[in-house]
């Protein structure tokens, strides 16, 4: 008990730094419901039902339809939901923090991102050296490396390959996740096109996607995109998750109507990250199960 009475000291101070960095930064803080009447059909989370609406698995419709509004820099911490996820990493019920700025692309946040993690570990620590299950770690230090030069690297086989063939879900879980963030920070960057439902291809590679993900210790810990801003076109790609969703017989969802609302209003040019503050706090924690690091 003593352990957990620690772990929650630590994660009440570290929510504490993330606010004061945010606002720092200019960011508004909001909070947009947590049950909604349409989550996005994404096509391997399912959302916990709540009579007629759902739970949220996400922020991220809400927000930016406040962005859709005219906000420019908002943030938000509070609790999802994602059906029959439960392991070391996974609860139905974790708390996300998400956060979009108008006006910036994907790199500038993951940059803004590096420093959030650096300085709130430097805020607690006084160091951004940490230590996880018997290794350390700099979280002052980040790289990038793109999903194909992973794939290359570390499955031996291109991205674009596995995508087509089938494996790469399998090599990404047993053969790259495992070596991504072993010093520090890992940005993996750059998706085949077709993983990232809702961010912008790339004008420099339309088989890429720009999105990246944040790694540490070979844990996932944060998710962004360049923002899909194009109305048709995402109209067109939850179409297809929606049959996707069909074919395996997973829930059926209404439509987003409030996010089409807001697609058609007009979607500033923006990026926005979702970070997983319990898997972050169970590193910094040097816990073995985010169980270990919530009440």
């Amino acid at each position: 008990m003593a352990d957990k009475l620690h772990n929650l000291a630590l994660r009440s101070r570290f929510l504490r730094a993330v606010r004061d960095f945010f606002y720092s930064a200019d960011f508004l803080e909001v909070e947009t419901s947590v049950r909604i009447a349409a989550p996005a059909p994404e096509e391997y989370i399912e959302a916990v039902p709540s009579g007629e609406k759902f739970l949220r698995t996400s922020p991220e419709l809400e927000m930016k339809c406040l962005l859709a509004d005219g906000m420019q820099k908002i943030f938000q911490i509070g609790s999802c939901f994602r059906l029959g996820e439960f392991g070391r990493k996974h609860r139905e019920e974790f708390t996300m923090l998400e956060f979009y700025a108008a006006q910036w692309d994907y790199l500038t946040l993951a940059d803004f991102t590096a420093s959030l993690v650096m300085e709130t570990t430097r805020k607690l620590f006084g160091t951004t050296q940490v230590e996880f299950q018997g290794k350390r770690y700099d979280l002052g230090r980040a790289t990038f490396i793109s999903v194909d030069d992973a794939f290359q690297r570390y499955a031996k086989v291109s991205a674009f390959q596995a995508d087509a063939d089938g494996s790469f879900d399998e090599l990404m879980v047993t053969k790259v996740e495992p070596e991504l963030g072993r010093e520090g920070l890992t940005f993996l960057i750059d998706y085949p096109a077709n993983r990232a439902s809702l961010s912008k291809i790339s004008e420099n590679d339309p088989r890429v996607a720009r999105r990246w993900e944040l790694y540490l210790g070979g844990v996932e810990l944060a998710n962004a995109f360049g923002e899909l801003t194009d109305a048709a076109e995402q109209k067109m790609r939850f179409l297809k998750s929606a049959e996707f969703r069909a074919r395996e017989k997973m829930a059926r969802y209404p439509e987003p109507e409030a996010f089409y609302a807001a697609l058609d209003k007009g979607l500033p040019e923006s990026s926005g990250c979702a970070l997983g503050i319990d898997r972050l706090v169970m590193i910094l924690c040097n816990a073995d199960n985010i169980g270990e690091v919530r009440a």
